[in-house]
């Protein structure tokens, strides 16, 4: 029985197939041969790890700053808010943020996030004569004690 291959030939004399039970030769490292990678690729690859990383980590600095200040103008707003509803309510400014906290206008007195703590809110007293019942002087802003500078140029003590 003559052997063919799939397109009809006979099969070349290199030819082994499957069928003839052979398997193909594998070849085996020479010893002078190493495995692994080059120094050459080692450093390319670290040399683009390091770019990488030093696009990504002012990025996400700048994302957490970002961050910190929505969170300042978030709880200036709600203590500006609250002191406004305090001084309607009472008609009297608070004397203190912890007024705020006592009389149940606020939960707790928010943290400053620039500082990290919430004592150390910048308070700004009315004047007497400014003030609703023009006796004694109450909170009429707060502002952060922080003497860092915003990412839009001004310092956050003035927001």
């Amino acid at each position: 029985m003559e052997h063919r291959t799939r397109s009809g030939s006979r099969p070349e004399a290199g030819d082994r197939g499957p069928e003839a039970g052979l398997t193909p030769k594998t070849q085996h490292p020479t010893p002078n041969t190493q495995l692994g990678f080059s120094m050459i690729e080692l450093l390319i690859v670290m040399s683009i790890v390091v770019i990488l990383v030093s696009i990504a980590v002012p990025l996400y600095q700048r994302s957490i700053v970002r961050a910190k200040e929505s969170l300042l103008k978030s709880n200036l707003f709600t203590m500006r808010t609250v002191i406004d509803e305090y001084t309607y309510d009472k008609q009297k400014a608070p004397q203190t943020l912890a007024d705020l906290v006592s009389e149940g206008y606020l939960r707790d007195v928010p943290l400053d996030p620039m500082t990290g703590s919430n004592s150390t809110w910048r308070i700004i007293m009315e004047e007497v004569m400014q003030s609703v019942s023009q006796t004694e002087p109450g909170i009429f802003d707060v502002k952060s004690g922080s003497d860092k500078m915003g990412l839009d140029g001004t310092p956050y003590s003035e927001w």
